[in-house]
């Protein structure tokens, strides 16, 4: 692993100016200890050779003093622009993870583990911290102090200097060879820990068929063993750890004694004075120092250097060119959708774990202000059509037509804003029942809000609820019905009063009375609207003007 991910200057911008003000407060800090260590030698050499007392030494006092005073300075200026720089980093790098993953779109993330997501963004962009506030401030210092001192002491005695110029390169390469395994270690803890927060969030989400089918224990004891897997890993890479701090201290130690016997030799002998060698005495740890601290300080940051790893592998997987970020690209303008005529022309789509394409060549014309209906069986392809539409999955042949313009020319932004969709499982997000439904217009009125739920067949079981619109939701809707969470999305729908309007099968696993309700809302919704809807029941299926079947493409058979 490279010290410093290039990447990171890519795709967070704060890391150069924090680099720049870590290289200058560098700079600051090795002056500081190169005065420290000449006043202190000149001091003691007064002392003892020319008899000075404390009055004598009271202006290198104070010197020394501010001296002391300075470097505690730089050290809180260094945490704090590393504190400041680090939650600016990870902000940056959450936004853009958040924003590419957008625009790759339900088809990419369908391959995701969304457990390993979730650990990315939350624990994987934290663990950047001490990335920021110890090692990249340690690293600048490694570079800048052992040359400074370097420089100081070769100034005052070049067989020291020659003595630490030979024996300090083996502290990198000792901690590159002990961090190649860290990282080899900290690779496996990463992925082991990724598994771990996909198979929790899963048995989560399950938990009520864990329990009807008396697997519950099975999938603790499942979690157990990855558990017990990842704290194996964890107690491995923190003995290499403490093992490679062992070897770093030790090399420094002799290194140091080396440089330490030759002066005391020299001193003894007559070869070299008092205030020389006290000065290199004193300098010699200091230019040992940064490089032990910097492989004590890869330790603390490696979790966050392997997570931005992975971070920086899904901002650099290319988006498709129909979900380009918001403003990187005009577009086509958007036909009036009132008036538009939409046409696929042999649109097939296939998917890396199906053999046999999703959609396999689907033409069909929808004229304006007409209900179609794709019907079939299921995996035939109908979800995967409205997918499409939408711009979240772009064909692998074939085109969609929007008055002859092609849809994957046009701004995605602006394509959306005119479509309103009911997912067959719409998600409704923590918050208040108001706020989900604003979801379709932000800015809608109140009394806007309202109107749409009650256009939806919403209001009245609304109405029921202790604060109305104002009735805080759980996680995935908890606390509705499966046709309450419907008419929810249908009262968004109504609220974005959108001129092309499309529906996954907004009927399955209704009861018949929320079954009828939602129909009503549906041909309301419906009225003046060009609509694709995806039907199995005949009773959504006779909503439509127009029924297009939609074939079942087989397995190829395989020998």
């Amino acid at each position: 692993m490279k010290p410093l991910d290039p990447r990171l200057l890519k795709h967070a911008r704060t890391t150069r100016t924090f680099l720049v003000a870590s290289v200058v407060l560098g700079a600051a800090t090795a002056g500081l200890i190169i005065a420290q260590a000449t006043l202190l030698a000149d001091m003691l050499t007064r002392a003892f050779l020319g008899g000075a007392t404390l009055g004598d030494l009271r202006v290198p006092l104070l010197l020394l003093l501010a001296v002391v005073l300075g470097r505690a300075l730089v050290a809180w200026l260094q945490e704090v622009a590393a504190h400041r720089s680090s939650a600016a980093v990870k902000s940056q790098l959450r936004a853009r993870l958040l924003a590419h993953a957008l625009r790759l779109g339900p088809r990419w993330l369908s391959g995701e583990r969304s457990g390993e997501l979730a650990t990315l963004a939350t624990r994987g962009i934290d663990a950047l911290d001490d990335y920021f506030s110890r090692y990249l401030p340690q690293l600048v210092l490694a570079v800048i102090v052992p040359v400074a001192v370097g420089a100081r002491i070769l100034l005052g005695d070049w067989l020291s200097a020659v003595t630490i110029a030979v024996t300090l390169p083996l502290i990198p390469v000792f901690a590159i060879l002990v961090g190649l395994t860290t990282q080899r270690k900290m690779d496996r803890q990463w992925r082991t820990l990724s598994v771990l927060s996909a198979h929790f969030l899963d048995v989560v989400a399950g938990l009520p068929t864990l329990k009807i089918f008396g697997r519950a224990r099975a999938q603790a004891d499942k979690i157990r063993e990855v558990t017990d897997r990842h704290r194996r890993a964890t107690m491995s890479t923190l003995r290499i750890a403490f093992l490679s701090a062992l070897v770093l201290e030790l090399l420094s130690t002799i290194s140091v004694a080396l440089v330490a016997v030759s002066i005391g030799l020299r001193l003894v002998e007559g070869g070299l004075g008092l205030e020389t060698a006290l000065l290199v005495l004193i300098l010699a740890p200091e230019a040992y120092l940064p490089l032990r601290q910097v492989g004590a300080q890869y330790h603390a940051s490696v979790e966050g250097l392997t997570a931005a790893g992975r971070i920086f592998e899904v901002l650099e997987t290319p988006a498709p060119a129909s979900a380009s970020a918001p403003g990187t690209r005009a577009g086509v303008g958007v036909p009036d959708l009132g008036r538009a005529t939409i046409r696929f022309d042999n649109v097939t789509v296939a998917y890396d774990s199906r053999e046999a394409p999703a959609l396999d060549g689907l033409s069909l014309t929808v004229h304006p202000g007409e209900t179609v209906a794709l019907t079939g069986p299921s995996g035939a392809g109908k979800s995967t059509a409205l997918a499409v539409l939408l711009g979240f999955v772009r064909p692998d042949s074939g085109r969609v037509l929007v008055d002859w313009a092609d849809l994957a020319d046009l701004d995605p932004d602006a394509w959306r804003a005119r479509i309103a969709w009911v997912p067959q499982r719409p998600h409704l997000f923590t918050g208040t029942i108001a706020a989900n439904i604003r979801l379709g217009r932000p800015d809608a009125s109140d009394a806007d809000v309202r109107a749409a739920a009650q256009a939806a067949n919403a209001l009245p079981f609304i109405d029921a609820l202790p604060d109305g619109l104002d009735t805080p939701l759980g996680e995935h809707g908890l606390g509705l019905s499966a046709g309450q969470r419907q008419r929810i999305a249908l009262a968004r729908a109504f609220l974005r009063d959108a001129p092309l309007l499309l529906l996954d099968e907004p009927t399955s696993n209704l009861d018949m009375e929320s079954e009828a309700a939602v129909l009503d809302a549906v041909r309301r919704l419906a009225a003046s609207r060009t609509v694709i809807l995806v039907a199995h029941r005949p009773a959504l299926v006779a909503l439509a003007d127009r029924t297009i079947p939609v074939p079942l493409r087989p397995e190829p058979v395989t020998t």
